[in-house]
């Protein structure tokens, strides 16, 4: 399960730091012996065995220990009886991810005849744009910019067309992990001021980052960042004015993500082309770095409850309905990839699917359910059909230990079913909970309860048998409007521009998914502000109150620079043609 991700302040600061993670994977191209790893195992807990091994390092999207997983979930579909349902007849649905970046052979930097050494001195970063300028130097201290402030001094600097010379982030911060002193922010800041490019002082003593797992596209601007030592040089050179011969040469890697996709055809000639979706993403944080919540270890996140556990309950549940007798409507089983960097894989799979989801019926997700305690399980999403409440009470009862079940109405959410709901799809969301091995290391499979799991496997099959039934047990789901949420929980927080308490409130669920230019909304809250201005599911965002949205973080950036009761103009393109609307941001919610 991805973080509260999106425009919440706070799961930025994790959602933008820069960790160094291992530039090479230690595995071997060969993937682990699955029969070797699950002697003495069976059901659900096999798989998660599996899929949490260290051999396959995490599953980190476009990985090989991705690689490996998606071959091993293909294997047990095929052995199942399913049918091939990704792309052209084949398990799999692929699609191209930015894997990182790497330096080119022109990367230089020379201030008053002193050339800095590349690795040691000074590196580009990986969202530094490829560029070869001579401009004029200015210092502009910690370039924190404060919209709206009067006393904010960088809002009267002028460095248009100059290279910014900044110190590392926010003094102001005691932990130094606010929004304002993000590096990417700040170097995206410049670039809106047209600076020319943007050199960051780092303090003494940190190790300069490594641009292999930059994932974010580049900015318009060159920008490096200055060893402790270096930085120290570069401010004694600034005094009385110098300029700098900056060039630096960033490319980035793509690599390839893979959806893992199956057809368990209906049996009925007038229902089977009907879909019932089960899905849950199976990639993890490899070893760490961003998302992690051991921010300090480079080690193998196994991720066995997130979400090893979910696509072992996406196993079980095929076997289930394999088994017979088979439902009238057909059920797609898609195991998805990138869920972790924001829900790529079911973004991809809405806007490029593989099966006619205009007639989908509903979406079931599980992501996170093997830690079940006191029988406690959270299906969120009740509130996106008026049947969903009467259909999960009614399968509950038919268990031999029922769960004590709290509810949700909120579909959307940080994680994969997001994507359908925002696709008007009725959608159900079944977690466990969060736990304190929750995105660290520690998440490992002997600690998953194997009882709890099949039992979530088999109330989710029976709700999907529910509702995949013909004849007299057919089911129609009514999708139901749903109101503006309140603060969101924990376990039920939406993926939305809200802000999690800072900053305001615009209601729109972003695409994560990356883009040449753009931010596509996923959905948009009904009640919202974005709702009331007429923005729509499916917009793309490329303007933001005068400022360019060039992708999420520019998006995110240009509404914390707002507050509540502000009117901004929103441009977006809509079948072609750019729109224009004009929202009043609310409060934080």
């Amino acid at each position: 399960m991805i973080r509260h991700v999106s425009t919440s302040l706070r799961a930025f600061s994790a959602l933008l730091a820069l960790i160094v993670v291992p530039s090479a994977s230690l595995l071997a191209q060969s993937c682990p012996d699955p029969a070797a790893l699950t002697r003495g195992l069976s059901g659900p807990i096999a798989h998660v065995r599996y899929l949490a091994d260290d051999g396959l390092e995490g599953r980190a999207v476009g990985s090989q220990g991705e690689r490996c997983a998606g071959e091993y979930l293909a294997s047990q579909f095929a052995s199942l009886g399913l049918t091939p349902a990704g792309s052209q007849g084949s398990w799999f649905q692929s699609f191209p991810i930015r894997k990182g970046a790497e330096l080119g052979s022109t990367n230089r930097l020379v201030v008053r005849g002193r050339t800095y050494a590349l690795g040691t001195d000074w590196v580009p970063t990986g969202y530094s744009a490829s560029a070869a300028l001579e401009r004029e130097l200015i210092y502009g201290g910690h370039l924190l910019s404060s919209p709206g402030d009067p006393s904010d001094e960088f809002a009267r600097m002028d460095i248009s067309d100059r290279i910014v010379v900044v110190e590392w982030g926010d003094p102001d911060d005691p932990h130094g992990t606010g929004l304002r002193g993000d590096p990417h922010f700040k170097a995206t800041v410049a670039a809106g001021r047209d600076a020319a490019g943007i050199l960051l002082l780092a303090p003494t003593g940190m190790e300069l980052p490594i641009p292999t797992d930059e994932m974010r596209a580049a900015l318009s601007i060159p920008v490096g960042i200055l060893s402790g030592a270096a930085a120290a040089t570069l401010r004694e050179a600034l005094i009385g004015g110098a300029s700098a011969d900056l060039r630096t040469d960033v490319r980035a890697t793509s690599a390839e993500a893979r959806n893992v996709v199956a057809l368990l055809p209906g049996a009925s000639p007038t229902l089977r082309n009907e879909y019932v979706v089960v899905g849950a993403h199976y990639d993890h944080l490899g070893f760490g770095g961003e998302g992690s919540l051991a921010p300090d270890q480079t080690a193998i996140h196994n991720g066995a409850d997130d979400n090893a556990s979910g696509t072992a309950a996406l196993l079980d549940i095929a076997r289930r309905l394999s088994a017979g007798p088979r439902p009238d409507r057909s059920v797609v089983f898609i195991a998805f990839t990138g869920e972790e960097r924001g829900l790529w894989g079911s973004a991809y799979f809405v806007r490029q699917p593989t099966v006619d989801l205009g007639e989908a019926v509903a979406m079931l997700n599980l992501d996170m359910v093997g830690r079940v305690v006191d029988d406690g399980l959270t299906v969120l999403g009740v509130g996106t059909a008026a049947e969903w409440n009467e259909i999960v009470d009614g399968a509950n009862a038919q268990l031999a230990t029922p769960f004590r079940i709290g509810k949700s109405p909120d579909g959307y959410g940080p994680s994969d079913h997001s994507s359908f709901y925002g696709e008007g799809i009725p959608v159900l969301h079944f977690l466990s909970n969060l736990h304190e091995d929750y995105h660290r290391p520690s998440d490992d499979w002997q600690k998953i309860n194997a009882e709890g799991l099949g039992r979530v496997s088999e109330l989710a099959a029976r709700i999907a048998t529910r509702v995949a039934s013909g004849g007299a047990d057919a089911v129609a789901l009514t999708r139901i409007q749903q109101a503006p949420p309140q603060a969101p929980t924990q376990t039920a927080a939406a993926a939305s521009s809200s802000s999690g308490g800072y900053g305001p409130y615009l209601g729109t669920i972003p695409d994560m998914t990356p883009r040449d230019f753009g931010l596509r909304l996923t959905g948009v809250r009904e009640g919202s502000p974005a709702a009331n201005a007429g923005l729509r599911p499916g917009d793309v965002v490329v303007e933001f109150d005068g400022k360019p949205v060039t992708d999420i973080y520019a998006y995110t950036y240009a509404l914390q620079a707002k507050r509540p009761g502000d009117e901004v103009v929103i441009v977006v393109e809509r079948d072609g043609a750019r729109v224009s609307v004009t929202a009043t941001l609310g409060a934080a919610r």
